[in-house]
């Protein structure tokens, strides 16, 4: 469960956010930081009292192997540009999932109709707020390639057949999402984050005696693949998949039945009010309703 990556594996900063959404989310739209503080300034035209431009991006990819063979594969993109604007006790929001100048002035004239008087607001000289890198900015839908993928996937179904002789199925799932979001404010605020998210997902089937179970396991985080496949992470979630499986196989149907209980002093008393407490309740009612001449079917 080794294969090559493409990819260096670096610590995220806020810059590095900054240069990563300029360059993979503005640029391609044909929009900048010009454009930006432009819709803004038409934003604040109105008399609001606070307008911001919010932008995101999110690509997401999975990828299924069942017994060797790869069932399912899906790749999608959302992204567009959300407008606000505060006047008051109003708030107006519009917004496209469309990234161009077209649309996101369109979004503007719709988030600000909602203040009338033509006197401008103010726009303050944005700054950007460089956040702690708490992850790597690295996009796990491209350290690894297509081919490298469905055989990482194939290393993890013939290394968990081989754990255990029972088991008769297995089903191996990889899933990544990158994320981007841009946010341009009236108060001067200019916040960027770059968002990598990654999981692995095991499920195998084992049958002994005509009975078949099932065991799960999954593992993921803000990060990239090669993280937790260097670390053999890969490994621990396949094996207890496995273990899951077997200890099911062995579980046998809980007692059932009349049993004594013995509940302390304290919360469980909550216990036996939700258990027979609210019936008492309501044959106390139908008492009272019955001393007050009352019929109640």
């Amino acid at each position: 469960m080794q294969p090559q990556t493409n990819a260096s594996i670096s610590s995220g900063s806020g810059l590095d956010s900054f240069n990563l959404v300029e360059s993979q989310l503005l640029a391609p739209a044909g929009l900048s930081l010009k454009h930006l503080d432009r819709a803004l300034g038409a934003l604040m035209s109105r008399r609001l009292d606070y307008g911001d431009l919010y932008f995101q991006s999110t690509r997401y990819e999975t990828w299924t192997l069942e017994n060797g063979i790869v069932k399912d594969g899906a790749h999608s993109v959302d992204q567009g540009v959300g407008v606000r604007a505060v006047c008051g006790e109003k708030t107006g929001f519009a917004y496209s999932d469309q990234l161009d100048e077209v649309a996101l002035m369109d979004a503007v004239s719709a988030g600000r109709a909602i203040a009338k008087a033509s006197r401008e607001g103010k726009v303050m000289v944005s700054r950007r707020a460089l956040g702690q890198g708490l992850y790597s900015s690295a996009n796990p839908l491209t350290s690894l390639g297509d081919g490298q993928k469905v055989a990482f996937l194939a290393d993890i179904d013939k290394e968990v057949r081989a754990i255990d002789a029972r088991i008769v199925e297995v089903i191996a799932n990889i899933s990544s999402a990158y994320e981007m979001i841009f946010v341009l404010g009236s108060d001067g605020t200019q916040g960027a984050d770059v968002r990598p998210l990654f999981r692995l997902d095991v499920s195998v089937i084992m049958e002994q005696g005509g009975r078949r179970e099932q065991g799960y396991s999954g593992a993921g985080g803000r990060g990239d693949f090669p993280l937790f496949i260097s670390d053999g992470t890969a490994t621990r979630v396949g094996r207890e998949a496995v273990r899951q499986a077997s200890v099911n196989l062995e579980a046998v149907p809980a007692p059932a039945g009349n049993m004594t209980v013995v509940l302390g002093s304290g919360w469980p008393g909550i216990l036996l009010h939700e258990a027979i407490g609210h019936g008492l309740e309501g044959q106390k009612l139908l008492y009272r309703l019955r001393d007050a001449g009352q019929n109640y079917n």
